[in-house]
């Protein structure tokens, strides 16, 4: 099988561990793998010419196509690409719509809210009018402040208090993201990693000193953790709504149960394999091949 990695990666870098280890594990199993790179497609709008190019040259026919789209800005914008494939007929994972609503975190929170699944409480606001009605509406301070699209945990910060809330906002942008601060979790949270509808491994991230963010690229630190019943069926309903593939879902534990913060269309795994000795990406891999080859026989 011809299975395809395709990184987001700026050209000034390498691809990313993540897609090089993707591409090892294809190869050792005997299929064609290569690790593409966005920038150097071009789309085509010429009925007399082949739509994609990549380096100049009709892209090739791959049976499946791995999409990890790095990009925090511009999302829309550039992932038009995998769109682009698709309607060419190349198949795609994840698709284009669904890392649309995992890459806007209001759309998540829309769709996790509608199917009853647990998230802290959220206000988004557009005018400053709304600030105090919005503050009391999450449980006041300390509360978490985010902008719209960001990964990585950026643009994610702790605020204690209205005059700090203040200092943050700018009216220009079209709308932010106020949220519950989670108490009960203490800096802590959990990466739930599904693949095909199995959670496939998890370990509970732990913020450093001083950082109340636990994210693995901000220090955090990461070890294997057992996941309740709970965890496990929302991990799989927050992956289902948004219609992913494959993700991570990171969850906090509340003093009422878990919630939702966070749904990753791109996530990293190098950490959750160390801390765990979990293999996530031959399990990606595997499940490209099933993808790929369910897909194969449907076309027959």
């Amino acid at each position: 099988m011809k299975i395809g990695i395709l990184s987001y990666r700026s050209l000034r870098n390498r691809a990313s561990e993540e897609e090089i280890e993707l591409k090892k594990i294809a190869r050792s199993m005997g299929h064609t793998c290569r690790i593409f790179r966005s920038q150097r497609f071009q789309m085509v709008y010429d009925q007399d010419s082949p739509w994609l190019l990549y380096d100049g040259k009709p892209f090739p026919s791959y049976d499946v196509i791995i999409a990890r789209p790095s990009i925090l800005s511009n999302v829309d914008l550039h992932i038009s690409l995998i769109e682009q494939m698709e309607m060419a007929g190349l198949l795609v994972f994840n698709q284009y719509e669904p890392i649309l609503k995992a890459k806007n975190k209001v759309k998540t929170m829309q769709i996790l809210d509608h199917y009853g699944i647990p998230i802290p409480k959220t206000v988004v606001i557009r005018r400053p009018e709304d600030l105090k009605q919005a503050v009391e509406k999450v449980g006041g301070f300390p509360l978490i402040f985010k902008q719209p699209v960001g990964s990585f945990g950026a643009g994610v910060v702790i605020l204690e208090s209205m005059r700090a809330l203040k200092s943050f906002l700018l009216w220009d942008s079209p709308l932010y993201l106020l949220q519950q601060y989670v108490k009960y979790s203490k800096g802590k949270d959990i990466r739930i990693f599904v693949v095909n509808g199995k959670v496939v491994g998890s370990m509970m991230r732990a913020a450093p000193r001083g950082e109340f963010r636990s994210n693995i690229e901000l220090g955090g630190v990461g070890r294997p953790c057992e996941i309740t019943e709970e965890e496990v069926s929302i991990a799989l309903r927050s992956i289902q709504a948004l219609d992913l593939n494959y993700g991570g879902v990171d969850v906090m534990r509340g003093k009422d149960g878990p919630v939702v913060l966070e749904v990753n269309s791109n996530p990293g795994f190098k950490a959750l394999e160390k801390a765990t000795g979990v293999n996530i990406a031959a399990s990606i891999i595997e499940y490209a091949i099933e993808y790929g080859e369910r897909h194969r026989q449907f076309m027959i």
